[in-house]
């Protein structure tokens, strides 16, 4: 269930309930009975892959042999496609026609095509007589996941930056790209799709050329769709990527850069090795948490999980040690032996959240069930951070924080697909500050600054010095003849023009610095709709900067709706209120009696508008 309000939400009413029912996943599939037909061909073929599961000793791959990369790209460029390709030319999966996403393995990224979380696959391939492994992470491309991106980025030595042949570069490939070249990653350029009848190969080599300074003799045009020399993208691996600089006789460095959760094995950890060995039995220890736990199982992914003997260092897989409490796999966590204390791995930035909602259970019945299912989840997804909050209208529930408005929605989709829980999820906001003015209040709250991420509780200004707004500096890349609409649309958001570059004869790169507030809900609907859906959209977090802020309550026959409380800048106060007024007069039901609706700053009443009452006929 969704409880939208406030301003910027395009058709949807001001407070409206959408009920959505909750998608049970399919239980396992019964196994195969062996009186079936076809059943002894089928049954010899498990015999055969468990004795390699058995036998597979990663023993045999030097670290010279190892290349460990990753694909980055803009939403729908190709990357899932591309790694299908890879997965089939080394073996990994039989070559059918159903072979669409094979890592993108959830549910909500099937039904949304798009690749939510980054996934694994070690490729075995065999190069001029000798044996390479290939450990390949599939990323996704919208910037709510970028976090996404850089973990993964963290476990490899090279990247494959695939660009659309048809659309060029777009606004998140350039985002990607720095993320690769600040990680210090050898970079391929890709370019897919040459088999679409617009596409114009030469003409995005020219933009790789002159954005990001790689040469155009270094790139590689494929089309991962038809397999059409796909095979030259493992050459170039394997050639331009370096290997691994790990050490095999130093004591275990293992590095956690993903982690799922199964609800009979407990943590299953993806660990990229620095140095060392770890094997099953062994007793390893958590950096972070200084708890020891034996080894159950290691492994790789191909693209399945596949047991292993033991794992060596250069390699990427996964690591099962009876972790049971989703608060003990921490992500960027380093594990080494027991009583072989080594430095800890330089880990991860923290995930910074953008956006922040309130989630409540439809009933007060399912809290526990509720808390359960976000706890495992945010095991899974750890940028989403979690507060304890309750409301008046809708009792106890907790106040999340996201990346974005689409990682809410995945987030959502995915509690009800794979937890079987509906909730209700209030309006988004951004995470404000204030400066706190008297040495009372800075001894009340113990610091002289603080966030805000529930309007409600937003203080008087009385009270503070000055308020801060979050800032995202924005790239924006459209063809040229939607620059004027694009630049007034910016500047209706209040946004600061900051650069501006032709990419070639008419495409343009703009960059603005945007108030959090004006693009998060439908500034990305806007952009899209005013260029025909040819511009593209990337942010960037920029910190803080003073604004003039003011909370608007909003009443109900002078009654405060505490979950309609929104903060706003001075200059809209007076249209967000009369909107959010007007919607609510078109969605709440009809009464007997007058309801007045209004929009107040303080005392002050800014905006007001009638239900009238319904006649009833004799």
């Amino acid at each position: 269930m969704w409880l939208l309000s406030g301003r910027g939400w395009g058709r949807g009413r001001a407070l409206a309930l959408w009920a959505t029912g909750a998608a049970r996943l399919p239980g396992p599939r019964p196994a195969p009975t062996r009186g079936a037909a076809a059943e002894p061909r089928a049954s010899a073929r498990l015999l055969s892959s468990a004795a390699v599961k058995e036998k597979l000793d990663m023993s045999g791959f030097p670290v010279e042999n190892i290349r460990n990369f990753s694909i980055i790209a803009h939403v729908d460029h190709g990357k899932s496609t591309l790694a299908d390709r890879l997965l089939e030319l080394t073996g990994a999966i039989d070559k059918t026609k159903n072979n669409k996403q094979v890592l993108d393995k959830l549910q909500v990224e099937r039904e949304r095509g798009i690749t939510v979380k980054a996934q694994t696959a070690s490729l075995f391939y065999n190069c001029e007589g000798k044996q390479y492994l290939l450990n390949l992470i599939d990323t996704p491309g919208h910037v709510d996941f970028n976090y996404e991106v850089s973990r993964s980025l963290s476990a490899c030595q090279g990247v494959l930056l695939v660009v659309d042949a048809n659309e060029g570069i777009q606004a998140q490939t350039v985002a990607n790209f720095f993320l690769a070249f600040e990680a210090q990653l050898s970079v391929i350029p890709v370019i897919n799709k040459i088999d679409l009848k617009n596409a114009d190969p030469e003409r995005v080599e020219k933009q790789i050329e002159k954005v990001f300074d790689i040469p155009s003799d270094e790139c590689i045009k494929i089309s991962a769709k038809l397999g059409t020399n796909v095979e030259s993208v493992l050459q170039a691996v394997i050639e331009r990527i370096p290997p691994p600089k790990v050490h095999r006789k130093n004591p275990l460095r293992a590095l956690v850069f993903d982690s799922t959760f199964d609800q009979y094995r407990g943590v299953i950890a993806n660990v990229a090795l620095f140095d060392g060995v770890v094997s099953k039995g062994d007793k390893i220890v958590s950096a972070h948490t200084q708890k020891t736990y034996e080894v159950n199982e290691v492994g790789i992914l191909n693209p399945n999980e596949q047991s292993t003997q033991k794992l060596y260092a250069g390699q990427v897989g996964y690591l099962i040690a009876g972790m049971k409490d989703v608060t003990e796999a921490q992500i960027g966590d380093t594990l080494h032996l027991h009583k072989q204390p080594v430095e800890p791995l330089p880990g991860f930035k923290s995930a910074k959240p953008m956006v922040f909602a309130g989630m409540y259970p439809i009933d007060q019945s399912e809290y526990n069930n509720l808390k359960s299912a976000i706890e495992k989840l945010t095991l899974n997804d750890s940028s989403v951070t979690v507060h304890r909050d309750s409301s008046l209208a809708l009792g106890a529930g907790w106040r999340l924080g996201f990346l974005g408005l689409l990682h809410m929605e995945v987030f959502n989709q995915r509690l009800e697909q794979e937890y079987n829980a509906s909730v209700i999820l209030t309006t988004p906001t951004v995470p404000y500050k204030a400066v706190l003015s008297s040495a009372k209040l800075i001894k009340e709250y113990r610091e002289k600054e603080i966030t805000i991420i529930n309007p409600a509780q937003f203080p008087d200004k009385s009270k503070v010095a000055e308020y801060l707004e979050p800032v995202v500096l924005g790239t924006i890349i459209t063809p040229d003849e939607y620059t004027g609409k694009i630049m007034m649309l910016c500047q209706a958001r209040r946004a600061v023009q900051k650069n501006m570059m032709f990419i070639d004869e008419n495409r343009v790169m703009l960059k603005y610095l945007f108030p959090l507030n004006e693009i998060v809900v439908d500034f990305y609907d806007s952009l899209k709709s005013l260029s025909s859906g040819y511009a593209s959209f990337d942010y960037e977090d920029a910190g803080y900067q003073t604004a003039e802020l003011v909370k608007m309550d909003i009443l109900l026959n002078g009654n405060i709706v505490e979950e309609l409380v929104t903060v706003v800048h001075k200059d809209k106060a007076h249209l967000v209120g009369k909107t959010i007024c007007e919607r609510l007069k078109d969605s709440l039901p009809r009464q007997l009696f007058e309801i007045a609706i209004q929009a107040a700053i303080g005392s002050k009443i800014i905006a007001r508008e009638t239900m009238v009452v319904i006649l009833l006929e004799k």
